[in-house]
């Protein structure tokens, strides 16, 4: 009896043994195979971040230069405003002073003309005198020069040329007489003189 009951008590153990023995196996091949497939998800997951990475840097790289052109746009908008702003208040009196300039002239053909002694021409040609003098003090505050070019070399972006004429006492291409002065305002020109220009005398040489 004893010997059948030790039979049987051992054959449980070695039915044990094999079953501890097995599933070791089974956990061993388990760690294996996570430790496998652990070490496959670490690679893409390297491979992904480095992707992600190269992705972040040009995005990056693009956004830079974006910012970099709206940055230069914006200096340029800027330059180009405040030369808008420089321009006008430069220039933003020219056509006003070309009105003035009509004014003036008037007044010196009116000054030519009053040649004579009678009282009363004498006294309108100085008030006259006195009047362009005044618009002459204006001119000069806003940097409006006069061009009164006689004797002076013929300057084309400057004068106008009428008419050329033959003289022997003015070098060619220099200007004989101004018929209308020309004006520069902030050294932009408002008005062309208008000249007469001395050419060659031919009938001298002969």
């Amino acid at each position: 009896m004893s010997h059948q009951q030790s039979s049987h008590e051992q054959q449980p153990d070695t039915e044990l043994d094999a079953e501890v023995l097995e599933s070791t196996t089974e956990a061993s091949v388990t760690d294996t195979d996570s430790s496998e497939t652990g070490a496959e998800t670490g690679e893409v997951s390297s491979e992904t971040l480095q992707q992600q990475l190269a992705e972040a840097q040009q995005l990056a790289a693009s956004n830079l230069d974006k910012a970099m052109r709206i940055q230069a746009e914006m200096e340029n908008l800027k330059k180009r405003v405040q030369k808008d702003l420089d321009d006008e208040r430069k220039y933003g009196l020219s056509k006003f002073a070309k009105e003035l300039l009509s004014v003036v002239d008037s007044l010196e053909l009116g000054i030519q003309a009053a040649n004579s002694d009678l009282p009363e021409v004498v006294k309108l040609r100085e008030g006259s005198e006195l009047t362009v003098k005044q618009f002459e003090a204006v001119f000069a505050k806003f940097n409006i020069e006069a061009i009164d070019p006689v004797n002076q070399p013929f300057n084309p972006e400057l004068h106008q040329a009428m008419v050329m004429q033959p003289s022997t006492t003015v070098e060619p291409g220099h200007v004989i007489t101004v018929f209308q002065k020309g004006y520069i305002l902030n050294g932009r020109l408002l008005r062309p003189a208008m000249v007469v220009v001395a050419k060659a005398d031919d009938s001298a040489k002969s």
